[in-house]
């Protein structure tokens, strides 16, 4: 994903609201019903093994979105898949994904502007699926509607965006993190029928090394994984070209967010530590 923070805040007001989070009540945002946290929620795949479990939003702590986000009446048409840009870590426990769902949220909320996190899913290094912006996993059970995110110029009304935690320029990311993201691929193309071969990196629509070399080169295996978990067993078609259409920028889209690269600031996720 692709970002660039914002010079009118300083390192000392982004540690403070960073060090605010876990103080902020989760309260409904006005485009959705509120919908209580039910901890991780599992989803059952068509060949008999379970999807992946997700984290909502209040199960991690989110802030509530500073606007309502936005509910489309329309279904995605594809995946888009994207890296943190971030360290590597050896630290696969769920406590570490879920500093990691608060300092993105922090992140695009305090330094971008932005209304809410800006993809729709988080996948951590130690296989933990967390729901990114508010009712996107009430959005995806329902299977009819999308939330507008803020993760790829040109395609945030049609297009579910999954962030993967990690750099993934030269290494390839955990085996157990790439399984469960094709799980959730899986999922999200059977609630939306969306076709397997409709799963793109990041760089296919906007000017950014994201998801980084490796991962880019392991879509057409994730495209093939996907329609297996989907029941078929016929080659997966190669992805339509993505044409680039006129940027769809919504409010909280800041006009630096077209930079090339995202790299949570140092020390935001151990100030987490007890949000």
């Amino acid at each position: 994903m692709t970002f660039t923070p914002h010079s009118r805040l300083t390192r000392r007001a982004l540690v403070s609201a960073a060090l605010a989070v876990g103080a902020a009540s989760i309260l409904p945002t006005a485009a959705a019903p509120a919908r209580a946290s039910t901890g991780p929620r599992a989803f059952q795949r068509r060949d008999g093994h379970p999807a992946p479990e997700i984290t909502d939003c209040a199960g991690w702590g989110a802030r509530e979105a500073s606007e309502p986000v936005v509910l489309l009446a329309s279904r995605p048409e594809k995946i888009i898949i994207h890296h943190t840009a971030t360290a590597n870590v050896t630290d696969y426990s769920r406590e570490r994904a879920l500093r990691l769902a608060r300092a993105i949220q922090t992140y695009h909320m305090d330094m971008q502007g932005w209304i809410d996190t800006g993809q729709h899913f988080t996948i951590s290094r130690g296989a933990f699926v967390l729901e990114g912006r508010h009712h996107s996993l009430a959005a995806l059970d329902a299977g009819a509607q999308t939330v507008r995110g803020a993760h790829c110029v040109g395609q945030n009304n049609v297009a579910i965006g999954i962030e993967n935690e990690g750099t993934y320029m030269t290494v390839q990311p955990p085996p157990a993190q790439f399984s469960v993201l094709a799980d959730l691929c899986a999922r999200v193309c059977r609630q939306y029928d969306v076709p397997a071969s409709e799963i793109y990196g990041h760089r296919d629509f906007n000017s950014t090394a994201c998801p980084g070399d490796t991962l880019y080169a392991l879509l057409p295996k994730l495209r093939e994984d996907v329609a297996r978990r989907l029941g078929s067993a016929a080659p997966v078609s190669l992805p339509r070209r993505p044409e680039r259409p006129p940027l769809d920028r919504p409010a909280d889209w800041a006009a630096v967010a077209d930079a090339h690269s995202e790299s949570l600031p140092e020390g935001l996720l151990g100030s987490l530590r007890h949000g």
